[in-house]
C-alpha cells in the first residue's frame, strides 16, 4: 500500500530543518580531528579474474585513524584519469567482492567502493572492516543506537567521516581524476552520499537513492520497519532519554547536509517504501541546495527503481561527465 502522503502533497513537502546549535562547528571539528592521522591510502592490485579491469584492494585511514577497506575498479582500455564514482553501501552490507561492482567500470568510469565499518553481515555483500570504537551507554541490537547518547560517540559520526575520507582516498589514485568525483548510494548508502555532498564542497555529482537517516524524527513516527525500529525499541525502554536521543540524531539528519550541498544530484524515492518513508526522501530533495532532479517509483518499496534507476543514473552522469 502507499504508506505516506499523497504524491501532490509530497511534491511540496518541505518541513523545517532539525538543525542543532553548533552543527557546522561539530562537523568542522570532527573532520579536522579525522585528518590528523595520515590518510595513508594503500592500493594493492589484485587478480580477481576481471581481465578487462584494474582491480585494487584498498585501505585508508578513516575516523580515529581506523583502517577502512574498499575496492577500486577501473577499465583498462579507457583514457585516464577517469571520473570516479565513490560507492556507499546499504545497512548490513559490506564491500562484497570486486565482481559485485561492474556497472560503473562498464560505463567507462572508475568505482571506489567503501566498506562499512562494523557491518557487512549481509550474505550477498560481506564486509571486512571492524569498528574499533564502540559507543558508550545502553544500546539496542544493530547500529542505530551505538553511542546514541552523545553526538561525539555516535556510530554515524564515525561512518560519515569514513565517507568523506573515502573521497579523499579515491582522489589519490593516479587513474582517478580528482576533479570528477561522484558520490553514490542507496538507503544507508544514500544517506552517506547526502552527508558527503554536504561535507565535501567540490563534488561533481551525487546519486541519492531512497536515502536513510533523513527526516529521522518523522520516520520513527510513521514506520516500525527496521532499522528505524531499533530507535523505537530503545526509546520504549529508555523513556527518560528520548529527547537526548533525538538531539544526537539531529547532528546526522540528512536534511541538514542537503541544505549545504552544491553538487548536481539525482534522487529517487518509492511510494511503497516502509523503510525510508517517501516524505523523508522528498524532504531531503526539497531542502537540497544544489541543482537536482528526482525519480518517483510509484509501485515500488525500498528497492526503489532498481536497475531502471541505474539506467537513469547512467544518462544523468553522461550529461555531466561524457
Amino acid at each position: 500500500m502507499f504508506i505516506d502522503l499523497p504524491l501532490d502533497q509530497l511534491r511540496a513537502y518541505q518541513p523545517p530543518l532539525p538543525e542543532p546549535d553548533g552543527f557546522d562547528a561539530f562537523w568542522k571539528r570532527t573532520l579536522t580531528e579525522a585528518r590528523t592521522p595520515a590518510l595513508d591510502a594503500v592500493f594493492t592490485e589484485t587478480d580477481a579474474g576481471l581481465t578487462r579491469l584494474h582491480t585494487y584492494d584498498v585501505e585508508f585511514s578513516g575516523f580515529g585513524g581506523h583502517r577502512i577497506r574498499g575496492w577500486l575498479l577501473a577499465p583498462r582500455d579507457a583514457a585516464c584519469p577517469l571520473p570516479c564514482v565513490v560507492q556507499y553501501i546499504g545497512y548490513n552490507g559490506g564491500r562484497g567482492l570486486p565482481h559485485n561492482w561492474l556497472l560503473w567500470p562498464s560505463v567507462g568510469y572508475a568505482v571506489f567502493v567503501m566498506d562499512t565499518r562494523g557491518q557487512g553481515w549481509a550474505e550477498h555483500t560481506p564486509g571486512a572492516t571492524p569498528d574499533p570504537a564502540g559507543g558508550t551507554g545502553p544500546e539496542a541490537p544493530g547500529m542505530m543506537t551505538k553511542g546514541i547518547l552523545s553526538p561525539d560517540d555516535y556510530y554515524y559520526r564515525r561512518l560519515y567521516t569514513d565517507a568523506v575520507r573515502a573521497v579523499e582516498a579515491a582522489r589519490e589514485h593516479p587513474l582517478v581524476d580528482p576533479a570528477r568525483i561522484v558520490v553514490s548510494g542507496g538507503s544507508q548508502g544514500g544517506g552517506m552520499a547526502l552527508a558527503a555532498a554536504g561535507l565535501v564542497p567540490d563534488l561533481t555529482a551525487a546519486l541519492v537513492d531512497v536515502p536513510f537517516m533523513t527526516h529521522i524524527r518523522r520516520a520513527v513516527e510513521i514506520t516500525d520497519a527496521e532499522p528505524y525500529g531499533e530507535l523505537a525499541r530503545f526509546c520504549a525502554g529508555q523513556r527518560h532519554l528520548t529527547e537526548r536521543v533525538f538531539t544526537t540524531l539531529d547532528h546526522f539528519d540528512g536534511l541538514n547536509f542537503a541544505v549545504r550541498a552544491n553538487a548536481p544530484a539525482l534522487f529517487s524515492t518509492a511510494l511503497r517504501d516502509e523503510i525510508t518513508p517517501t516524505s523523508c526522501g522528498f524532504a531531503a530533495y526539497h531542502h537540497y541546495a544544489g541543482e537536482k532532479d528526482i525519480r518517483v517509483w510509484s509501485f515500488n518499496g525500498h528497492e526503489g527503481g532498481g536497475t531502471h534507476q541505474q539506467a537513469e543514473q547512467i544518462v544523468f552522469l553522461r550529461k555531466l561527465l561524457g
